[in-house]
């Protein structure tokens, strides 16, 4: 288990490439799952309030790798359908199509958003 809090999305790209080379991910996997990383952060910024938010990156089950990004708003995402020209309002999406599975658990203060990556589904 790793935990960084970081306002640098560089930093967290690389902790979560770091952690994923050592687990023997392929170099596809770790992509997606840092570009579902970025937008998790990114999400934290604009609309989560947080400048730092934590990060949290967990091996979990065979196979398994557990990302989350904590921030301090309490609103639960949801994913848009934005129209054809919205410039944004994408990003669940994404994460949705990156991953194997996303989800949002309520905290004390904010919230976790998360994805899984499974080596299988690589």
């Amino acid at each position: 288990m790793r935990h960084l809090n970081t306002p640098s999305l560089a930093l967290g790209r690389q902790s979560l490439q770091d952690a994923m080379l050592r687990l023997g991910w392929p170099p596809s996997a770790i992509f997606d799952a840092q570009l579902a990383l970025c937008e998790l952060l990114v999400n934290a910024w604009r609309h989560g309030d947080t400048p730092a938010p934590v990060v949290q990156i967990l091996s979990i089950d065979h196979g398994i790798l557990r990302v989350t990004v904590f921030d301090e708003s309490s609103v639960i995402p949801t994913a848009q359908t934005p129209d054809l020209l919205s410039e944004s309002g994408r990003g669940l999406q994404l994460v949705a199509g990156l991953t194997s599975r996303w989800g949002v658990d309520p905290q004390k203060r904010g919230k976790s958003v998360w994805f899984e990556c499974e080596r299988d589904a690589a």
